[in-house]
């Protein structure tokens, strides 16, 4: 971008920052970068512009750059979920692009700050993953780059099945204050069982003394959807530096989750709003056209997977047209009234996810309107299998659950009374691949130390995964 576009592009900022606090919008302080392409597409890689070294964000590079060189793709922005909101642009784009790009990234700072789901997110996470990479570098220089690398590859293979609910999040800090508790020989008020004075004392006294509270056991914890979390409180195999670095790797994950649960919402809301914010800047006619090309582009359906944001902006919409001219019926049941579409809007921004984002205002009208089906293959050929809105919709419904990350749980981590690991997996009738499983499950046999198994199903019937440090092993169980 020239300097005569830069200044223009700052005069913009400023408008569309006036406009977007008009419209309702409340975001974190901006931070605008325009950066070349080798930059952003390495904080795209990363996912973070201060994150730790990794071979995988090295070949995640080498693929999006290319794809960049040969004009097959294109990443204009890059946003921060934080506190200033850091927003990363392609000085490879237009003006007009870049416009756009930062009237979409108001819509995604203000989703960052008012929905639920990212209430826990910690605001300071560049901060955080700068200060964790300098950790990591300091465990490469002590312990050598082969063991940390070997480590990471691990731990990243395992990384997304974490708890992260508030008590899940809070369960590595309430593992430490207990550790810290029982260092200091003191006695943890959670793990006591403290019999209050009662008026009846004196009575229960004449049977003998009465019991001194005790300590309790706190018993291995069974079903912990927590995964990562029950590896680095009770692997054996793993050294204090290990544990450390497994734990950054679950709180960066803990910061990433909101996003994996509200991708569609998150994407559907900036595109409404950089439609209606460009809308009200005063466009000559070859920006115009340049941006409904680019508009038009972004919300591109696909025949062959949900484009997040041609299916969310069509729901963000449909919600504003049904509350604004809500129907007679919906009026004297719901107690509508005309004139509430956007009212609307910001009260599903601030309290659904994916999930029921997309239960409770994915209509039939809709479905048929976007002409959404469901399809797998058949024998050698790719069919269209169910074209019935609601089961329509509940198969979308159930791609976004936690995720679309199949659900781990740690069953039992004594199994067999041997110390092996014993982890189901919480079956909704998506089978999990296979070939994938079996790759993993030697880097959990890695953190564990022990013989791992993992139960799930396959073509309707109980099959047990198995690796022992040599190869993994397939058997089907009894009914």
């Amino acid at each position: 971008m020239t300097h005569w576009e830069l200044e223009e592009l700052e005069r913009s900022i400023e408008q569309m920052m006036d406009l977007a606090t008009a419209f309702g919008l409340d975001f974190y302080p901006m931070r605008f970068e325009v950066c070349p392409a080798d930059v952003l597409y390495t904080f795209g890689a990363y996912g973070m512009p201060t994150r730790f070294h990794h071979w995988s964000f090295g070949k995640t590079f080498h693929k999006m750059k290319l794809e960049y060189d040969l004009g097959l793709s294109r990443i204009y922005e890059l946003v921060i979920n934080s506190n200033p909101c850091y927003a990363f642009l392609l000085d490879g784009n237009t003006l007009l692009q870049n416009k756009t790009v930062c009237a979409h990234v108001l819509g995604h700072c203000d989703f960052f700050k008012n929905n639920a789901a990212f209430r826990y997110t910690s605001r300071d996470m560049v901060e955080r993953m700068a200060s964790s990479a300098e950790r990591i570098y300091h465990y490469e220089l002590e312990h050598g780059r082969r063991r940390v690398e070997e480590l990471l590859d691990a731990g990243l293979a395992i990384a997304e099945h974490v708890d992260p609910s508030e008590e899940g999040r809070n369960a590595r800090r309430a593992a430490k204050e207990r550790m810290y508790r029982k260092r200091l020989g003191q006695r943890a008020e959670s793990l006591r069982r403290v019999r209050e004075p009662g008026p009846y004392d004196d009575l229960f006294a004449l049977d003998g003394p009465l019991p001194e509270p005790v300590e309790e056991a706190i018993p291995l914890r069974i079903l912990n959807k927590d995964v990562m979390l029950f590896i680095i409180e009770n692997s054996s195999a793993l050294e204090e530096w290990e544990r450390d670095i497994l734990s950054m790797l679950r709180e960066e994950m803990l910061y990433f989750w909101p996003q994996l649960e509200t991708k569609i919402m998150n994407e559907g809301w900036a595109t409404y709003w950089h439609l209606r914010i460009m809308r009200e800047l005063d466009l000559a006619d070859d920006e115009a056209v340049e941006f409904a090309k680019m508009h038009s582009g972004v919300v591109l359906p696909s025949r062959t997977s949900i484009n997040p944001y041609h299916v969310g902006l069509a729901i963000w919409e449909d919600i504003e047209r049904r509350w604004n001219e809500p129907s007679k019926e919906e009026q004297e049941r719901y107690g509508r009234n005309p004139g509430e579409g956007r009212e609307k809007m910001f009260e599903v921004r601030e309290v659904e996810t994916d999930v029921s984002f997309l239960r409770n205002y994915l209509t039939k009208d809709l479905i048929e309107k976007l002409d959404l089906y469901v399809y797998q293959k058949v024998g050698n050929d790719w069919r269209v299998v169910e074209k019935d809105w609601e089961k329509v919709r509940d198969a979308l419904v159930a791609s976004r659950i936690n995720g679309g990350i199949p659900v781990l749980y740690v069953e039992d981590g004594d199994y067999r009374r041997n110390g092996e690991l014993l982890i189901r997996h919480a079956f909704e009738g998506m089978e999990l691949d296979l070939r994938h499983l079996e790759k993993t499950l030697p880097y959990f046999y890695r953190l564990w130390g022990r013989p791992v198994h993992l139960q799930t199903v396959v073509e309707g019937r109980d099959v047990m995964f198995s690796y022992d440090g040599k190869k993994v092993q397939r058997s089907f169980l009894k009914d």
